[in-house]
């Protein structure tokens, strides 16, 4: 079984951040007119690059809104490695909000969007890393899949394949696109994929596009292609320019928006590779290409007929071109390319329904219903043009009964409208039905590579939606068959009306307070787990499962949850099964949590993603809770904390018994007295960055330290998109772009007699084990000599590092600068990260609390 690539049609309207999850699209008269040119562009431009943000929006909007070719991006992977700006969401959750940045983006700038099973492991120095730990042939087989599925005339990478200063994932994302454009036209690689309805497809030629950002002055341009792409599109009233900046700006998480440009956009573009007999030194991006219906056998009865609709199009009665559009629609059927049939096919039916008014939406009761549950759902159609249009037939899922034999959608009359046909049905969603996640996060990721149930479902941006109404209906004497998702709607105070696909819930979420828990000297924890019930009338036993040497009370307890949406909560003790003096502490492990109901076991959490600019995203998190031991001591526990963006380090403080208080503007009001109270100050990651009035408090926090307090400060950047504009120590350094992103990689304590290695906690190579994603980022370099650095450390083939720890003597306190992950590392629990920030908090004092 194979699934169809989901065509983004022009006709969909630029939609705002609060409408993202909104009702079906009801384009207007311009973007009809739009639609109606796409139709006689028989062409299409692939774009390559390794994550969300990465792709080139001016170059997309210009290609599918001026251009008119179907234009695509695919993502190499889908940003879980990267940073949050606008939560504290990381890893697959953090790759979730991205993904649907990247749809928001494609919902504005018209283009189409597919991803490989990539996981964004974090920043690599080489291509040769990237592949290794992604698994190259199974990427590489991605790309192809998705070459073969979109059948690209021309791919355009956004890096180029060569080594260069850059991302190891950008390069290996142009590398990956280049060895793809020739393995997918040969029937030997993965001959298996050729059973299953997809043919070799050779692309006619493969183009690096150079960024036009980072230009080096005088650089010789004299060999690359210039396509300005920055004209202005009078149907849609806006530049690409314009489109372009309001796509990038969804990059939301990552700070990228930007402000709209109206004037030219030259891009440049290098020839990588062409097919056998084409130009080998074209003039330009589609040199020789053919792009009309002639390059179709059958294809060439259309061109005239869409040209007539073109000229013909009244802007105040669309409905007028349904003739004309329905002719069109009859063309196609004898066109021998059952591709490029298809695709058009979708496009002028979609014309057809946009002309014709008709709206048809499928809503539900409830926004979620659990496996063998119970949902009302109502299928709407409404006709509101003068245009006659039947309804054949509606048909509902999970085996409710459809409707069937033509009636007329009754016509608006005197200038008001028609009533809506409704039909309403309770459905039961199968007992074996899949509750909703993601499907790239159902399975865990395998290093570098997420795991599918299927080949059909590589490639595309997003889970098939849950449940969907059928609609058929005759217009212009054509046959229309339109599947609607259904969705939750419902209105917001503030934003208005709402929409949210409809989930499938387990008959129990099971969500534990935190993932992890850290047992620093052999203490007691406890955690509570919530249970929300998916069902009615849900009863059975919860029961955490300890890994060996580990002691939970209760051992389990039973629930009752009387109705649909009820909670329930359970706090466990959990604690090391030590006994006597000198006993050994058990080792880390994983405690389930299992909700045993008749004869399942479930054991996963509903959680949800709500931000404004996106539609509200359910993922099932496992149940688990990874119980830690750690020998730690502290120098002080009062901690005042600057937070920065997504920042949980506060919070992992607080899980080894740190007395944490969050900061603002208004703990800097008082000065240095008003820090006082505090064994150490921390600044969390990016915070110089993101908060002005931080980075004017630098005469207070130094003379803080002055006073004989701790300063704390982790990673800001330093680059033209966050530049910062203030000192942050006592002492000149500058940070730059270097880091250490092997997470394995040796580390060197000089002298190890330094205080952050020795106080409270002797720190040696064995705390530096198990660090996740890398060692750390933004490193100082430079500095002032005034700065000891007890820490060096590299990645293979380079010198050893010495930023990632500035340590200073100011007055009668210290200031630290850190580069290290601990943002990572921190709420990844790992003992050694935990015992070398709290000699950084410690600042050289050894006394243990107050």
């Amino acid at each position: 079984m194979t699934f169809p690539i989901v065509v983004a049609s022009s006709l969909v309207a630029p939609l705002g951040a609060a409408a993202a999850a909104g009702p079906p699209a009801q384009p207007d008269a311009a973007r009809v007119a739009l639609g109606l040119r796409k139709l006689g562009v028989v062409g299409s431009v692939l774009y390559v690059a390794a994550h969300p943000d990465d792709e080139n929006t001016a170059l997309l909007a210009y290609l599918a809104n001026g251009a008119l070719l179907r234009t695509g991006y695919l993502s190499v992977t889908r940003g879980d490695g990267g940073q949050n700006l606008i939560g504290s969401e990381q890893g697959a959750e953090l790759g979730l909000i991205r993904t649907e940045e990247l749809l928001a983006a494609r919902r504005i700038d018209g283009a189409e969007q597919f991803f490989t099973r990539a996981r964004d492991f974090g920043y690599s120095k080489s291509p040769e890393e990237t592949l290794r730990i992604w698994g190259k042939d199974a990427v590489l087989a991605d790309v192809v899949t998705v070459i073969r599925r979109f059948r690209p005339d021309v791919i355009v990478t956004r890096f180029s394949p060569e080594p260069s200063d850059t991302h190891g994932h950008h390069t290996a994302s142009a590398m990956l696109a280049l060895e793809a454009f020739t393995a997918a036209a040969d029937p030997r690689f993965h001959p298996e994929e050729l059973t299953a309805g997809l043919a070799p497809w050779q692309a006619r030629r493969i183009f690096w596009n150079r960024s036009s950002w980072n230009l080096k002055p005088g650089e010789d341009l004299s060999g690359f292609i210039k396509l300005d792409v920055g004209g202005y599109n009078a149907l849609l009233g806006t530049s690409y320019g314009e489109l372009a900046a309001d796509s990038r700006s969804m990059h939301k998480s990552q700070g990228f928006g930007v402000a709209r440009a109206r004037g030219p956009a030259v891009e440049y573009f290098k020839l990588l590779a062409a097919a056998p007999g084409a130009h080998a030194k074209p003039e330009s991006l589609f040199a020789g290409l053919d792009f009309s219906w002639e390059r179709l056998a059958g294809g060439a009865p259309v061109g005239p007929l869409v040209a007539t609709a073109v000229a013909k199009l009244d802007p105040a009665a669309p409905y007028a071109s349904l003739p004309a559009l329905a002719a069109i629609d009859a063309a196609l059927a004898r066109v021998s390319d059952a591709g490029w049939r298809t695709v058009k096919e979708q496009e002028a039916r979609a014309l057809m329904l946009a002309a014709a008014g008709v709206f048809a939406e499928a809503t539900a009761a409830d926004a979620s219903v659990a496996p063998g549950g119970e949902v009302e759902v109502t299928a709407s159609a409404q006709n509101r043009s003068p245009a006659t249009v039947t309804l054949d037939a509606i048909t509902f899922p999970w085996g409710g009964a459809g409707v069937t034999g033509p009636r007329a959608l009754p016509a608006p009359a005197g200038g008001g409208a028609a009533a809506p046909v409704e039909v309403k049905r309770t459905l039961r969603a199968p007992a074996d039905t899949p509750p909703s996640t993601p499907y790239w996060l159902e399975a865990p990721a395998d290093g570098g590579l997420y795991h599918v149930a299927g080949r059909a479902l590589v490639g595309l941006p997003e889970s098939l939606p849950a449940a969907e109404v059928g609609f058929s209906f005759t217009i212009a004497g054509r046959p229309i068959a339109v599947r609607r998702a259904i969705a939750y709607k419902w209105t917001d105070p503030v934003a208005g009306e709402r929409y949210r696909p409809l989930e499938v819930t387990p008959l129990v979420s099971v969500r534990p307070d935190t993932a992890l828990l850290m047992f620093p000297g052999g203490v007691a924890r406890s955690v509570t787990v919530k249970l929300t019930a998916g069902a009615p009338s849900v009863t059975g036993r919860l029961a955490p499962e300890a890994p060996p040497g580990w002691i939970v009370e209760p051992a389990a307890a039973p629930f009752t949850l009387p109705a649909k949406g009820s909670e329930a909560t359970f706090t466990f003790q959990i604690r090391p099964a030590m006994r006597g003096k000198g006993a050994a502490v058990p080792a880390a492990g994983r405690m389930r949590v299992v909700a045993e109901v008749g004869g399942a076991r479930l054991d996963r959490g509903v959680v949800r993603i709500v931000h404004d600019h996106i539609p509200i995203e359910t993922l099932l998190a496992p149940a688990e809770i990874a119980l830690v031991p750690v020998a730690l001591a502290t120098g002080g526990t009062r901690l005042g904390y600057f937070p920065g963006p997504g920042d949980e380090v506060p919070q992992s403080l607080r899980r080894v018994g740190y007395d944490v208080t969050l900061l603002g503007d208004e703990a800097l009001a008082g000065g240095p007295k008003g820090l006082a109270r505090f064994d150490a100050i921390v600044v969390g990651v990016r915070a110089f960055n993101t908060d002005e009035r931080l980075r004017a408090a630098h005469d207070t926090l130094l003379a803080y330290v002055a006073g004989g307090g701790t300063l704390v400060v982790q990673y800001n950047t330093n680059n033209r998109l966050a530049p910062l504009t203030a000192p942050l120590g006592p002492f000149p350094f500058t940070i730059s772009q270097k880091r250490v992103t092997d997470e394995t990689a040796a580390v060197t304590l000089s002298p190890a007699t330094h205080p952050a290695l020795t106080t409270p906690n002797r720190i040696d190579a064995r705390d530096f084990e198990g660090w996740v994603q890398e060692r750390g980022l933004y490193f100082a370099d430079p500095w002032d000599p005034r700065y000891e650095t007890p820490l060096a450390m590299h990645d293979a083939g380079e010198p050893p590092l010495a930023g990632g720890l500035l340590w200073a003597r100011h007055g009668k306190g210290v200031f630290a600068y850190t580069g290290l992950a601990f943002f990572r590392q921190l709420p990844a629990g790992v003992p050694g990260a935990y015992r070398l920030f709290a000699n950084l908090c410690a600042g050289g004092k050894a006394r243990r609390g107050r």
